[in-house]
């Protein structure tokens, strides 16, 4: 299975001026919701990414909203709960809808996209008061220079490498390109 060219053939790879989620910018963003909307793609990549596991966890969690498909199927692939969080109405990424977890259970947190590990980090201060064992970082691309987010090692689908720039060095403002906010965090 060829990652890119699923994501190229679903229009997943989008071309242009983006604001990410970190407040980078952009000429590439991965819209990886465009390939999870076939269900076929969503359980082979989920499949393909539980396979990069060693252990088996007793949790999969990720945050809404990207994560929630990718995510739903690596613990379908486990055969284990799936949880995910949410912002709450200051903003901040929670456990809600009555999910908790069990203290020293083995969790996997499990993304679409990682650019700078933001929203994986805010999930990982989400269940630190349940006191799991996290076990590792998933991802179906990782687009970040990093292969670990706080000492956890990140397996990916594909690693791709894109352009980032701060919005005060952006060549695309530079040159006047409209800009585009396609991610889910306000």
């Amino acid at each position: 299975m060829d990652v890119l060219e699923i994501l190229k053939k679903t229009n997943a790879v989008l071309k242009g001026h983006f604001l990410l989620s970190s407040g980078l910018h952009s000429n590439t963003y991965i819209q990886c919701a465009q390939a999870l909307k076939y269900p076929e793609y969503a359980e082979a990549f989920g499949k393909r990414l539980a396979e990069l596991f060693p252990e088996k966890p007793d949790y999969v969690i990720s945050p809404a909203l990207g994560g929630i498909i990718i995510g739903y199927e690596v613990a379908r692939s486990f055969n284990v709960p799936f949880i995910f969080t949410e912002r709450n109405e200051n903003g901040k990424m929670e456990l809600r809808r009555n999910f908790q977890i069990e203290e020293g259970k083995k969790v996997i947190i499990v993304e679409d996209v990682i650019t700078t590990g933001k929203s994986t980090k805010e999930v990982i201060n989400a269940i630190k008061k349940y006191s799991p064992k996290i076990i590792s970082i998933g991802c179906i691309v990782n687009r970040s220079k990093e292969n670990h987010i706080e000492n956890l090692s990140i397996k990916s689908l594909i690693k791709i490498n894109v352009e980032t720039y701060e919005p005060t060095d952006c060549p695309l403002c530079k040159k006047g390109l409209d800009i585009v906010k396609p991610g889910s965090r306000k």
